[in-house]
């Protein structure tokens, strides 16, 4: 049934029954298929959980509301993501006689209670199936369709957090207790009464443990390793597509924060976390889930209604500017160490520094970073320019986004404006070919993505390796990388107005329009998408002025 339901509120500790006049949606339930009497029920979509993790404001008056927080993140649209869906598309047509099982490793963590749930049964995730967003009735599909949602994380034990096996999506869920007696975690100490409330409303029982604020949790999806499949269907080799937590692991925040502590920054006031007889707590946790796909955030309110977008426009564009804000303030740090005129050239050492406790970018590899650099003479006139951005999304100069089989090579000195210094990891495939493919991909010949402090690349693991020009670069170290950039200005007459500036983009050139040769909706749909966002796929990090007089 649905509709609208008063809330019932039992206070165990008082003794007290309380109506309050709290109402809220009921979701409509799906029919359920003949299969379902033996399917585990193990989660809730965010509907049971967001009534009353809304509506909080700090006595300073900011709006923290855990609901409309998740709702609008990347975590909530995780299974919307066009990109992704267009990927796993691509992955399937490349190898069709895999595809069930790209298919559940690909759910495993952007349609994680479905594939669970899966799982737990003995079959396989499924993506398709569950697709398009909102146009399937099963709860399976609802499941699905709430990406990485609350009783996920919230029901994740602590057994082997940090350990190889609970990588790739290898998080321990309780199986066995059924509903309404299944433990939810938290950071807080549990009152009875209070847990009663929380219990009435969700069906979950909390229970404190202090692992769900560890880096740990957060590397069960974030520590990604896939296999290559070959040519006849053999397993080519193991690539680590996505490990953030290791590279955070070999560096010096390992000491300093979690994860949680930037992706999640703590609300300074002391504030509620429940609109329903909330308690006063301290070191909140935002569930922003901040990080670095400002890009996708767009596409994904600007197409809301392919996408089966749930999130309010004004909630999603809020998000995107807070990460446009939280790239800017805090992942890097640009500065010109000197700049001169000898004779008929300009000597300019470009430092950059990675604020960031893991690679910089990390995560999925479509992500790239890059210096553009330019020098103006005494009337404006452009002098030189590396590392310009079209309106495309692609980089002049850039090897990759003119050739897909090459690829722009690390470097410690630039002379040329078709010389672009690019943070980047550059994957191929058991031939040596430059590809975009995941399941093609066995390793990296290029990663000289900015290494965050106190990460040594000479006792790096493999899955953490500098390869290329990078790894005998003796400036490129732990948290820091120089750049000399030599400029003709014969016959030019200064002062010159010399700039340089750190781009990003989530998703580069390359491996947007590398979907381009698969006919299928979602690629299709994807491409379309990317060229019409194309001109806002990049922005600028960190930047910095000088001008160099003549002698």
């Amino acid at each position: 049934m649905s509709g609208k339901l008063f809330l019932v509120i039992l206070v165990a500790s008082a003794g007290l029954t309380l109506v309050h006049p709290l109402f809220f949606s009921v979701p409509p339930q799906a029919p359920e298929t003949a299969s379902s009497e033996t399917d585990p029920h193990l989660f809730t979509t965010g509907a049971a959980c967001i009534s009353c993790h809304s509506n909080l404001i700090t006595p300073s008056g900011e709006d923290i509301s855990i609901g409309t927080d998740w709702r609008a993140s990347m975590m909530a649209n995780s299974a919307r993501d066009p990109y992704w869906q267009a990927a796993v598309r691509r992955e399937t047509m490349d190898h069709p006689e895999a595809q069930d099982l790209i298919e559940d490793e690909c759910a495993a963590c952007h349609m994680p209670m479905s594939r669970f749930e899966a799982k737990t049964s003995g079959q396989k995730g499924q993506v398709f199936s569950h697709l398009p967003v909102g146009e399937n009735t099963h709860r399976t599909d609802d499941l699905a369709a709430d990406g990485v949602s609350c009783t996920v994380c919230h029901q994740i034990a602590a057994e082997n957090l940090g350990a190889r096996e609970s990588f790739t999506a290898g998080f321990a869920i309780d199986t066995e207790t059924p509903m309404e007696q299944r433990a939810i975690f938290g950071p807080y100490e549990v009152d009875e009464g209070l847990s009663t409330v929380m219990h009435s409303a969700s069906g979950f029982r909390q229970v404190e443990s202090r692992h769900i604020q560890q880096s740990e949790l957060c590397a069960t999806c974030h520590t990604l390793f896939t296999e290559a499949i070959g040519p006849t269907g053999e397993i080519a080799g193991e690539l680590p597509e996505q490990v953030p937590y290791l590279e955070w692991l070999h560096s010096a925040y390992r000491e300093e924060k979690s994860c949680q502590s930037c992706h999640m920054p703590v609300v300074q006031d002391t504030t509620a976390i429940s609109s329903v007889l909330g308690e006063e707590r301290t070191g909140v946790s935002r569930h922003v889930f901040q990080g670095g796909n400002f890009f996708m955030l767009r596409m994904l309110n600007r197409y809301r209604t392919e996408l089966g977008v749930e999130a309010l426009p004004n909630e999603l564009e809020a998000t995107a500017r807070q990460t446009e804000y939280h790239l800017q303030t805090n992942t890097a740090r640009i500065s010109i160490e000197s700049a001169e005129r000898a004779q008929d050239a300009l000597h300019v050492e470009v430092r950059l520094e990675n604020l960031a406790g893991h690679k910089l970018p990390t995560g999925y590899p479509s992500r790239r970073s890059w210096i553009r650099f330019t020098v103006r003479d005494r009337n404006g006139t452009p002098v030189f320019e590396s590392g310009a951005i079209r309106p495309t999304g692609e980089i002049p100069g850039n090897d990759n986004d003119t050739d897909p089989a090459r690829y722009e090579p690390h470097y410690r000195e630039i002379t040329q404006s078709d010389q672009v210094q690019i943070y980047e990891s550059v994957m191929v495939d058991t031939q040596d070919q430059v590809t975009t493919g995941l399941l093609q991909a066995v390793r990296y010949v290029k990663d000289n993505r900015l290494l965050p402090r106190g990460f040594d690349k000479a006792s790096a693991s493999e899955d953490i390796a500098v390869h290329g020009r990078a790894r005998e670069d003796a400036d490129f170290v732990g948290g820091t990388d120089a750049v000399r950039y030599i400029v003709d200005v014969s016959g030019q007459q200064g002062p010159f107005a010399v700039r340089a500036s750190l781009w990003y983009q989530p998703i580069g050139y390359r491996w947007a329009h590398n979907l381009k040769g698969y006919d299928a909706p979602e690629t299709n749909r994807f491409v379309e998408f990317y060229d019409a966002m194309s001109d806002i796929s990049g922005i600028s990090l960190a930047t910095v002025e000088v001008v160099v007089p003549d002698p």
